[in-house]
Formats: structure tokens, C-alpha cells, sequence
């Protein structure tokens, strides 16, 4: 079940492209940067694959949908049955501790896992944040698992080889090779996800399963494509293991993170100017407590720069519960600073 975010496709036209230059073969220019890489990846697939796992969601009734088709051509991937859908995910913890995306077992009303020996398990949900689009999903093994590694994404540079893996079209555990073509890509779904790009095939099924770099290491979890016709394309997305690892702890420790809270409505400037436009208020929340009224313009949190509504919930959304925060405001043709007690987005309240 992974996420089409677009159905064009963007051509572009290249016009006076220059000549290269060619070196002779031999000399110091001609060298390869690669280095000498690997004659096959099968060692790092092998090291890596029993941590993919597979899964299978029964959705409820009232949710119920057929899981993506395929992208045309001759021969057509076999599809689960209304009802079913499939994504993957990796073990993080000996114990059955699984991660996934949100949008993989959102209104599930049962959960199948496949290790990569063919094992099937069923799991509950042990933590989600919709934000980020992270789930923890739990198995119970009469035996240990293999834990996938955490790999530290900043140290990721556009160009590097990656390797994806997951459960394309509910097929199996599958691997598939490219490079992170770009970082920081801010795809408009959500405001805390910033992914890396990659061109390794990633299909409907992959969301939730992990990228690897060479050593074997997580540095993102597949979670978005953009594709004309539901398939690979070679531009898919991936949340960043260091945004990915922090969020996936504080879900084991405690099922939810906690998130801060304003009680706004919130849009961007027409003008294209920063900050953040209040358009409505939640009556008796923190803004509202706090006298901040609709058609104001939040400039900054904390001496900080809003950059537009995204930028606003991301700010607040970062900040720990009743906290106090400083809203540089700009309303009724002066700027002023309001304090506001953070509140607790009320979908955790309870939890």
C-alpha cells in the first residue's frame, strides 16, 4: 500500500546540451569514483532479509477496498481479494517489535506477518503517530528475531547505492537497487515528513519496508511514490532513519508521542509572505485561552520563523505539552508577542 502522490508525469525538454570533454582511456581522469564495487549484492540481501518482513491487513468492513492494481502491461501481479491489502515492515527489536507505516495498517481489523522464512504471525498495534506516518506493530516468536540496524541518514549523500526491500504487490520479500537521487524533498504530505528521494523500485506493497545503505544499515523507510499508473517509476520516497528513529522509541516506550497543541486553524498568507494566518479557534483551547483571535498572522514561535501553516504545526507539534511558548503576532497593524501554554493534540488525550 504505498502512496501515489501524483498522476501526471513532468517531461522535460534539454536544449544545447554542451559536448563532454573525453579523456583518454588510462589517465587520471578516467578513473572510477565507484572504487571497486561488489560483483553481486547477494551477501547484503542475505544479512539483511530475515529483518523484512510482510504484511497483511484485513480491513474492516466499513473500510474495505481492493489493494492497488497493478501498473499495465503483459503480465498482471495476483492481487488480495477485496478487504486485503499489503505493505512490509522490518523487526527493531529481538522481542517482535515491527515497524511499519501508519497508512499500512490504519483500520485494520486484523494483522498477518510473513517473516522472510515463510512464518506467519498474527500482530496487534502497539503504537502509531499519524504525523509522521509511523506504526510499531507487535508478533510473539517462541524464538528471537533479527532486528534490522538503524544507519544514521545524515551521513546520506545524494548519489549513494541503496538498497529497498518490502512486499511489492503482496508477491514476497523483495530487494531492489538505485541511489538517493535527492534529500529533504518536502512532499506536501504532512508537515514533519522531509524525505529522502530514491530511484530504486519501490511499488504498492513496499510502504513501511526499509532502505539500506551498503553496510547493511536502515537510513529510511519507503513510504511514498509518485507514479501515472500506480507501478515504479523510479521516484519514490522515504522517511529518514534519524526523523524515523527517535518517533519509533518513544512508540515502544509508550505507544504515542506526545504532541503540542495550539487549537488553531491555520493557513497560508495570500501574499506569499511567511508566517501562519489564524483562521478559526477551538473554543477554550491554548490559543484561545490566550486571547489570540482569527486573522492574526503568527510570525514566529520562540524568536523563530513560521514558515507558513506547515511550518506553524510543525513548530508546535515539536514542543512537549504545557510548555510555554512566545508567538511573535502580527494583527490589527502592530506586532506584539502573546505567551501560550502548549496543550495536547485531543486525539492522544487518554492515551
Amino acid at each position: 500500500m504505498t502512496r501515489t502522490l501524483a498522476a501526471a508525469v513532468l517531461a522535460l525538454a534539454l536544449h544545447g546540451a554542451a559536448q563532454a570533454q573525453t579523456e583518454p582511456l588510462g589517465s587520471p581522469a578516467s578513473a572510477s569514483p565507484l572504487g571497486n564495487p561488489p560483483a553481486s549484492l547477494a551477501p547484503l540481501v542475505r544479512a539483511v532479509a530475515p529483518g523484512v518482513v510482510g504484511i497483511a491487513v484485513t480491513e474492516a468492513a466499513t473500510g474495505a477496498a481492493p489493494a492497488p492494481k497493478p501498473a499495465d502491461g503483459t503480465h498482471h501481479a495476483p492481487q488480495p481479494p477485496i478487504g486485503q491489502a499489503a505493505g512490509s515492515g522490518f523487526i527493531i527489536s529481538p522481542d517482535g517489535m515491527i515497524v511499519t507505516n501508519d497508512h499500512v495498517i490504519a483500520g485494520a481489523a486484523q494483522i498477518t506477518v510473513t517473516l522472510d522464512n515463510g512464518s506467519r504471525y498474527p500482530a496487534r498495534l502497539a503504537g502509531v503517530d499519524d504525523l509522521t506516518d509511523i506504526a510499531i506493530i507487535k508478533i510473539s516468536s517462541s524464538f528471537p528475531l533479527t532486528p534490522a540496524r538503524w544507519g544514521d541518514s545524515s551521513a546520506v549523500q545524494v548519489g549513494d547505492w541503496v538498497l529497498a526491500a518490502g512486499n511489492p504487490f503482496a508477491l514476497g520479500n523483495s530487494f531492489t537497487l538505485g541511489i538517493v537521487s535527492a534529500e529533504g524533498r518536502d512532499i506536501g504530505d504532512g508537515p514533519f515528513n522531509h524525505f529522502l528521494q530514491l530511484d530504486a523500485p519501490i511499488n504498492p506493497g513496499n510502504s513501511g519496508g526499509p532502505s539500506f545503505n551498503m553496510q547493511g544499515q536502515v537510513i529510511g523507510i519507503n513510504s511514498a511514490i509518485v507514479s501515472p499508473s500506480g507501478g515504479s517509476v523510479g521516484v519514490g520516497f522515504a522517511i529518514p532513519s534519524n526523523d524515523a528513529a527517535p518517533i519509533v522509541a518513544a512508540l515502544i516506550a509508550h505507544g504515542s508521542v506526545p504532541r503540542g497543541w495550539l487549537g488553531v486553524g491555520v493557513a497560508d498568507p495570500q501574499s506569499g509572505a511567511t508566517g501562519a494566518v489564524i483562521t478559526g479557534l477551538e473554543p477554550g483551547g491554548p490559543a484561545d485561552k490566550a486571547g489570540l483571535t482569527p486573522g492574526e498572522i503568527v510570525l514566529t514561535v520562540n524568536g523563530k520563523t513560521v514558515s507558513g501553516a506547515d511550518g506553524l504545526t510543525r513548530a508546535i507539534a515539536g514542543l512537549q505539552p504545557g510548555v510555554k511558548v512566545v508567538l511573535g503576532v502580527s494583527g490589527n497593524a502592530h506586532i506584539f508577542h502573546l505567551p501560550v501554554i502548549v496543550g495536547r493534540r485531543p486525539a492522544q488525550l487518554g492515551e
